[in-house]
């Protein structure tokens, strides 16, 4: 997924990029030096310059930050891992993290996490854990908000912006009856907002069953997260087979005849890059949940950073990871990048960010999708998960439509990892 919300700026101009390598070919060749590996899009240019010259003044190495593409990074990483020379540190995926240290292929930092994890932000770090070792360290997130049309809520007599769900609901309720914008737009396969939902229901979408796990889709409380978002999506015209990309949503809000989006902070710049004029009207807050004080649950999408455990620098690559995860650069990374930090007393630094300062308050409650390295091949197109979401919109009950993709379901959760 895209990283960063909407004050992310391009690295095209970074001051410390050097192009992405096969593995092995540089890390672990000079003592005197460390390789870390981070995706493109997560290191701004002002963070990367300052982590560099700190690190190598500290330690005497020299810092190779390689900049890696998302296409096929999965396998690249899962290749590099297990080979004689790693890159030392790689940023990986935090729903990703489980399958690699499965794998033995991450380095044990339960000692780092004592040393400086003790207020890492629990829903972050939960996915650098398996099976109860720490195999990596929280380092960003960023989460879904919901993006507003001003200027239409305004022409609906709306002066605040809702504190609860069922609020958010009679808002868009008003935006149907005294305006011809369409309320909400949310197609039927918004996949990754119904994963919060799921989360805010405390539902658990896979389950142990004789040893393995299987679908937990027929379970009510997913129905009730369901039934939540059918309530949303009656408030839209958009189509209940696509998802958010197809078209992207921040190119529908573009248009300005929509009152509101659920989505990422950096959408919005989509709509702006498509009709500059918008920026004026947009505004940001937290998805409302249940009751007032209570944030919607959200997805966690983000990064964790690891240590290769086949890095015959260890000591040093911790090193790194205590300048790279040290609250001044931390909250740089949150400034500059405008994604979450890696603690709550951190988020201060999104001060002036809107997208940022709305996303923030859900961190506490948010949650990934389920952490079991099985989980990848769910996800692969076409999602069990998004036919589900289209039948049960199409009619069919939460029971029938979990039925239906059940045998999918299963048979991707027991594919070999």
């Amino acid at each position: 997924m895209k990283r960063g919300l909407i004050a992310a700026t391009a690295v095209a101009g970074m001051l410390v990029s050097v192009a992405a390598c096969g593995s092995g070919e540089s890390a672990g060749a000079d003592e005197k030096s460390l390789t870390v590996w981070v995706m493109d899009g997560s290191t701004p240019p002002g963070w990367t310059k300052d982590v560099t010259a700190a690190f190598e003044k500290k330690t005497g190495a020299k810092l190779n930050i390689e900049i890696q593409k998302w296409n096929g990074i999965q396998q690249k990483i899962t290749t590099a891992l297990s080979e004689e020379n790693p890159p030392d540190v790689i940023e990986v995926g935090n729903t990703q993290t489980p399958a690699y240290a499965k794998t033995s292929g991450l380095a044990e930092l339960d000692d780092l996490k004592k040393e400086i994890g003790a207020d890492w932000t629990p829903s972050l770090n939960k996915s650098a854990v398996y099976q109860g070792k720490q195999y990596a360290a929280p380092w960003y997130a960023a989460n879904r908000v919901v993006i507003y049309n001003k200027k239409i809520w305004a022409e609906a007599g709306i002066k605040d912006t809702p504190k609860t769900r069922t609020e958010f609901f009679k808002d868009l309720d008003t935006i149907q009856k005294k305006t011809d914008a369409e309320p909400l737009y949310l197609p039927g396969q918004n996949w990754y907002f119904f994963d919060g939902l799921t989360i805010g229901t405390k539902a658990d979408l896979v389950k142990k069953q004789g040893g393995k796990w299987v679908s937990n889709l027929a379970d009510p409380k997913v129905a009730k997260a369901m039934d939540i978002y059918k309530q949303y999506q009656s408030f839209s015209k958009a189509p209940k087979d696509k998802d958010e990309a197809t078209p992207q949503q921040g190119e529908v809000f573009a248009k300005g005849k929509t009152g509101a989006f659920i989505g990422m902070g950096w959408e919005s710049g989509i709509a702006i890059k498509a009709n500059p004029k918008i920026e004026k009207d947009i505004g940001y807050f937290t998805i409302p949940g249940e009751t007032a004080g209570t944030p919607e649950g959200v997805f966690l999408g983000g990064s964790n950073l690891a240590v290769a455990a086949g890095s015959q620098k260890q000591d040093l690559a911790k090193k790194f990871l205590k300048i790279a995860l040290s609250d001044k650069y931390e909250g740089q990374l949150a400034q500059e990048g405008g994604v979450i930090p890696n603690k709550e007393s951190l988020q201060s630094a999104l001060k002036g960010n809107p997208a940022a300062e709305a996303a923030a308050p859900a961190v506490a409650g948010g949650g990934t999708t389920p952490l079991i390295p099985e989980w990848g091949a769910v996800e692969n197109p076409p999602n069990p998960i998004k036919t589900y979401m289209t039948a049960v919109l199409n009619g069919k009950s939460p029971m029938d439509a979990a039925r239906q993709v059940e045998g999918e379901f299963n048979k991707r959760l027991g594919q070999q990892q």
